[in-house]
């Protein structure tokens, strides 16, 4: 790859791409076209790495709902208690008019 002029029809192969840690690149398995082996290799890739995305996020919802959680508690508790605040004041309001 080092001695390739880069164009822009130039496709790398996967072994210029990714080379196994002090190893020899991998054979392509007997009757696998490169394109396919490439394919298939970035579908699993795509796999894994939704899967550690979606733990990733997980992750971060959790904490940020362990640090939200108290101070959604204070403001559910406040709405509460201006509703039942409100609601008495206006039942005593209405109790008031009946006498």
């Amino acid at each position: 790859m080092a001695g390739r002029p880069p164009s822009p029809r130039f496709v790398p192969t996967l072994t210029e791409v990714v080379k196994p840690a002090g190893e020899a690149a991998p054979p392509v398995p007997a009757g696998v076209a490169e394109e396919q082996l490439v394919h298939r290799v970035m579908q699993r890739v795509e796999q894994e790495l939704d899967k550690r995305l979606r733990e990733a996020i997980a992750t971060v919802v959790i904490e940020h709902t362990r640090t939200l959680g108290p101070l959604l508690r204070q403001e559910v508790e406040a709405a509460v208690r201006q509703a039942v605040s409100q609601a008495l004041a206006d039942e005593s309001a209405a109790a008031a008019q009946r006498r």
